[in-house]
């Protein structure tokens, strides 16, 4: 007898086919986990070199992060949450960094935005100090000192100013003519910018005695780490770190925190779920090959073949197949890594300066992964062929299953009951805890189905087989056909209904978001006009504003973000929660805006006071009258107590505050949007863009449907692997089908009759999986969306339409042209 490996290369060699499917479904696998592998290494290793600061070879700053502590001991964990802006630390570490050996000069750095009335009239400003490590050069003219401004030459041009000469500049403490002291140049620079005396460039920014970091220079013959270690020393206990070599560009840029943070998401979190799903996928479609050979296993059992032969046959076939499957799969992989990234960047989400991060770890995961697989998979479908007595193996062979193993049926209706119960979870949760939730609640249906797979198609055989008896014999043979092969009908189903279930919880998840938002502000901004200007609204855009003739009301708006604890033990988190700081009462506020205030009232916002969407209200698990801890943007914390509980957070905004409660927390001290009531718009369109708030709500939803990309990205990526393990899985199932068509042939059907046959088939298989996969969807959605806008989902009737046409398209397809060209051999 042959050994067992030379069985398995005879079999792929005379029998190519069967093991095609499986070669497609480890190369799919390989593909997914190379990409969210990459993605994830990134997440940990990205870099941006230094620009800025590219001459300064240390840089003291703030930590930028916030964090969650976990646990206790050696199980303690700290997860590292990126703050919304900037944390500065006290200027007066200058002198203490200046004296550390080693130093030649320090010098505080500060970066502000600053305001010329001149249309586009956005500046970036710094203190002069910085041209020692910056190289901006002098043209004209001398260094500034207090009351005093230098300009680059476009901005000087732009707004007329000559030196000697005053400029009219909008800062942190308002509108002041500056003196023009000089003119200057900085290469490679991008915008406006202007230089202020550093004695007073911390008062203009609104962070006076507060510097965003300290620039360190070495004397000569200095090493940069030797300095790092002498300023370290010199600035301890201060809370300050130490940055030097491409640790000094995530100081300048703080969007590396964020890209970090969305790389995690798509390699790890996201990654997580499509590696589990190729791997389920994959494993699934190894067992079918291995279960349509039983036969083959069943002759050489009967011939004296030993349970370890063929178990050992069934592991070499799986070495000799993964292993290419799994490195055909790492350039397509590496195609989809080099994609997705490419596409981030140019949406903004990554700094331009980040690059992929490659090396052989998660490529090699990815082979090693697929093998795994293939052994894993292969090893529990060849049990039983194993283990039949060699009498037995032949009869068995020919008689399918009716009911799965007790393990998997157990399994099976574990994954179903913890699908229910965190369905309930997500339904009684809010925000992120009921999106998590929700997840789940789809990971486990999926499991169940997959595990509960012959049972559920002999279910649906048999519920389908009835309305298809009445529509003529071939119906009536494909519903026999069905419920006799439950097995080879569930491994059919199982990818349609993972197609349908992901896709449709990814992409209506969005929908039903963006659609709760703009119904939420739509409905929310009773303010007649909205003045929005890029460079932002200066400090005194609602007085002016107010008095002009026929303004009612008029409310500035600042947007930002804050960080609030959720949660408790090792379910702690940061939540992230969008903030609109208004300037005036909180009965101004309602004369431009309807937060629908569901508890207390808006009257007492004020300093200390806020009020909260009940969305959050239910995760921190706080209300009226309560304390709310919650980290400024720039880390500060604060305990302000709930006056107010609304129902609009979503389209507006999650927390309500007074403006004056985030000066000197926020890095542009200018306005986001200006609320007016009354007036007419060109009375006041000299402080911005005006529009009326239907205008508004849908320039904010074509802000929405760009955010809306990554999630569609998601659902395309997990349901197309699904659809191509479909396809791959009926056409497998249509090919181990020659000898039954044949004989179908041979009894007098007609070509047209089998084909006949095998589309009420895929319309059998195509529409339980559709129903399934939606059943899914809907147990997700339902509860999901309740927890996070209090509405039901909406489905885009046109978006599952196209799912539905193209999930039964799809099952035809890989039904009729297998089976087409089969059936020419027997004409």
């Amino acid at each position: 007898m042959m050994r067992p490996n030379g069985l398995a290369r005879a079999a792929i060699r005379f029998k190519p086919a069967s093991f095609a499917g499986t070669f497609l479904a480890l190369l799919m696998s390989a593909l997914i986990v190379a990409a969210a592998g990459i993605l994830l290494e990134t997440s940990l290793r990205a870099s941006v070199p230094p620009q800025r600061y590219a001459n300064a070879p240390v840089i003291v700053a703030m930590d930028q992060n916030e964090y969650v502590v976990t646990g206790s001991g050696e199980d303690q964990e700290r997860e590292a949450v990126p703050l919304p802006d900037t944390k500065r630390l006290d200027a007066g570490l200058t002198a203490r960094a200046a004296s550390a050996p080693g130093a030649a000069t320090a010098v505080a750095d500060f970066t502000f935005p600053v305001r010329a009335a001149v249309p586009g009239g956005a500046l970036t400003a710094h203190g002069w100090g910085s041209q020692v490590f910056t190289g901006a050069a002098l043209t004209e003219g001398s260094a500034p000192r207090d009351g005093e401004v230098v300009l680059d030459p476009g901005t000087a041009q732009a707004t007329q100013a000559a030196v000697g000469g005053t400029v009219a500049l909008e800062t942190a403490v308002g509108r002041q003519d500056f003196r023009v002291a000089g003119i200057a140049e900085l290469a490679g620079a991008a915008g406006g910018l202007a230089w202020f005396a550093d004695t007073e460039a911390a008062v203009l920014a609104g962070h006076p005695g507060r510097a965003d970091a300290i620039a360190v220079m070495a004397t000569p013959g200095t090493d940069a780490a030797a300095l790092a270690g002498s300023v370290g020393e010199a600035v301890a206990g201060s809370g300050a770190q130490v940055h030097l070599g491409d640790d000094r560009g995530a100081v300048e840029d703080p969007g590396l925190s964020y890209a970090k943070e969305i790389l995690f998401g798509i390699g790890g979190s996201f990654g997580g779920i499509a590696v589990i799903v190729a791997i389920l996928t994959a494993a699934s479609i190894v067992a079918l090959s291995v279960s349509q050979r039983a036969r083959e296993y069943a002759l050489l059992r009967a011939v004296g073949a030993t349970p370890r032969q063929i178990r050992r046959a069934v592991a070499a076939e799986a070495l000799l197949i993964a292993p290419l499957a799994g490195i055909a799969g790492l350039l397509p992989g590496l195609g989809l890594a080099h994609w997705w990234f490419d596409q981030l960047q140019d949406r903004g989400a990554i700094p331009e300066a980040v690059q992929l991060q490659i090396s052989a770890m998660p490529l090699l995961a990815a082979v090693v992964v697929g093998l795994l697989t293939a052994l894993g998979a292969g090893w529990a479908a060849g049990r039983r062929p194993a283990r039949t007595k060699p009498g037995q193996a032949l009869t068995e062979a020919s008689i399918e299953r009716l009911r799965p193993g007790g393990i998997r049926t157990v399994l099976g209706l574990a994954a179903l009951v913890g699908g229910a119960v965190l369905s309930g979870v997500a339904a009684r949760s809010a925000g992120n805890d009921a999106a998590g939730a929700g997840l789940g609640v789809v990971m486990l249906f999926m499991m169940a189905v997959a595990l509960l797979g012959p049972l559920v198609a002999r279910l649906l055989a048999g519920l389908f087989g009835l309305p298809l008896r009445g529509a003529g014999p071939a119906a009536g043979l494909a519903a026999a056909n069905s419920r006799t092969n439950a097995r080879r009908l569930a491994s059919a189903i199982t990818p349609i209904v993972l197609a349908m279930a992901f896709a449709s919880t990814l992409v209506f998840m969005n929908t039903s978001e963006n659609r709760a938002a703009d119904k939420q502000l739509r409905a929310g901004i009773t303010a007649d006009h909205i003045v929005t200007d890029p460079a932002g609204l200066p400090a005194t855009a609602a007085a002016d504003a107010a008095r002009t003739p026929g303004v009612q009301a008029a409310v500035a708006v600042l947007k930002t973000q804050v960080l609030i604890p959720v949660g408790s033990g090792e379910f702690k988190a940061l939540q992230g929660a969008a903030v609109q700081a208004v300037t005036g009462s909180g009965a101004e506020l309602t004369e431009v805006q309807d937060l629908d205030v569901r508890e207390g009232s808006l009257d007492g916002l004020g300093s200390d006071r806020i009020a909260i969407d009940t969305t959050l209200a239910t995760a921190a698990g706080r209300g009226v009258g309560d304390r709310l801890p919650l980290h400024l943007p720039d880390g500060s914390r604060a305990d302000p107590e709930i006056i107010a509980v609304y129902g609009r957070g979503l389209g507006l905004a999650t927390v309500t505050m007074d403006r004056a409660s985030l000066a000197g927390h926020v890095t542009s001290s200018f306005d986001s949007t200006l609320l007016v009531r009354g007036g007419s718009a060109e009375s006041i369109a000299p402080l911005g863009t005006v529009t009326d708030a239907a205008g508004y709500a849908t320039e904010r939803s074509l802000d929405a449907k760009t955010g809306a990309w990554l999630n569609n990205t998601m659902a395309a990526v997990l349901g197309g692997f699904a659809a191509i393990a479909a396809l791959n899985t009926l056409v497998m199932t249509v090919v181990d089908r020659r000898r039954e068509l044949g004989t179908l042939r041979l009894v007098g059907a007609t070509r047209r009759q089998v084909l006949a046959m095998l589309h009420w088939e895929s319309l059998l298989i195509s529409v339980a999986g559709i129903l399934l996969g939606s059943a899914i969807a809907a147990a997700t959605l339902f509860p999901m969306m309740r927890g996070t806008t209090g509405d039901a989902p909406y489905i885009a009737p046109l978006t599952y339409g196209s799912f539905v046409v193209a999930a039964v398209g799809l099952a035809l397809v890989a039904v009729t042209v297998p089976a087409r060209a089969i059936l020419r051999r027997w004409s």
